[in-house]
């Protein structure tokens, strides 16, 4: 399988995050990817350098102030006196505060982001690029003849929504994918099966009828994204039956979360599907830190074979996965399991 990958992903390294009232160590590692390209080699993908296709890809998804605010956002926070290293927001639009738009980057960051889990550095702005444009370039090829293809975008992508980043997301590759393909493919089908729900995917694609959402997650009832991925949303408008979310509950392994997938996959029929582009999150793992699911090796084979079995034009596009002992097998399997082969990767 052809794979994109960009060697300047690791330019984004937020040292740290913060959970649970505490600043902590930031899970989004330049390793992971570094690991999961390193899987990729042994098994003998096709590693491919991604030629530039512009910003035009990623403002068919996202506002023009939202791309303004991730262009200048480092450099305008390095203005203010004793600030941290990178952009961490901490006042946000809540309920009956929303009516305004801020000047000032502080607000704007608050505006912006929708959690304190995407901290900005220097380069985030030029890597998310990077990394949406990986995507770009793995549905330009799908829609040019190619079966199946792998972006290896670091950093993810399904938190993010038109206007806001959050959970280490700020650029929405996935549905940035969707949309690209949408340029010969008249119906898009998007499957989601990180552990966490794809809240901005949703958002992104929540009116729309050109394009199936379904995403298969651990119960957001007492899990993040906590406020996103509840069954009765169906999307609204002409999106309204274009929406579906299959949520689990905490710790279901391998048979629930396939038996999942026979649903997503009968819906993906049953909206006639032209193409597919798979967020291939795979923190759904047993050993994870996210501690959601409890997905095995070989189950992460069987989902790829499963949607390999939908026979569409599919872009596979990386989303989480922080165990940095397990991820690169996990995506290897999927991979492996999708082409109907075996992984050689440990």
């Amino acid at each position: 399988m052809k794979a994109f990958f960009s060697p300047h992903h690791a330019g984004h390294r937020p040292s740290q995050t913060f959970r649970h009232g505490r600043i902590v160590a930031n899970r989004d590692l330049p390793l992971r990817a570094e690991n999961i390209l390193a899987a990729l080699r042994q098994d003998g993908h096709a590693l491919l350098n991604a030629a530039p296709h512009g910003v035009a890809p990623v403002a068919a998804i996202h506002t023009p102030e939202y791309l303004d605010f991730l262009e200048r956002a480092w450099s305008e926070w390095q203005q203010i006196p004793d600030a941290s290293e990178d952009v961490f927001p901490y006042i946000f639009p809540v309920r009956g505060m929303d009516n305004g738009y801020p000047t000032s980057i502080v607000g704007r960051a608050g505006y912006h982001m929708h959690d304190c889990w995407a901290p900005i550095g220097e380069h985030t702005w030029s890597v998310a690029i990077d990394s949406a444009n990986l995507a770009v370039a793995a549905a330009e090829e799908v829609l040019h003849g190619e079966r199946a293809v792998y972006a290896l975008c670091r950093p993810s992508g399904h938190h993010a929504f038109p206007d806001m980043g959050g959970g280490n997301c700020f650029l929405n590759n996935a549905a940035i994918a969707t949309q690209h393909l949408r340029r010969r493919f008249g119906r898009v089908a998007l499957i989601d099966v990180d552990v966490h729900h794809g809240n901005g995917s949703q958002g992104v694609f929540w009116r729309r009828d050109d394009v199936f959402f379904v995403s298969l997650h651990r119960d957001p009832i007492d899990y993040h994204p906590y406020f996103a991925g509840h069954a009765h949303e169906r999307g609204e408008g002409n999106g309204l039956g274009f929406n579906l979310n299959l949520p689990l509950p905490k710790g279901a392994g391998d048979e629930a979360f396939l038996a999942a997938l026979e649903t997503a996959c009968a819906r993906i029929r049953a909206f006639q599907a032209e193409a597919l582009v798979v967020s291939l999150g795979v923190d759904a793992h047993e050993a994870d830190p996210t501690e959601g699911l409890k997905v095995t090796f070989d189950g992460f084979r069987r989902i790829g074979a499963r949607l390999a079995a939908l026979d569409l034009p599919t872009v596979l596009v990386q989303e989480g996965g922080y165990n940095m002992d397990t991820i690169a097998r996990c995506v290897a399997g999927a991979l492996a399991g999708f082409e109907g082969r075996e992984s050689t990767a440990a």
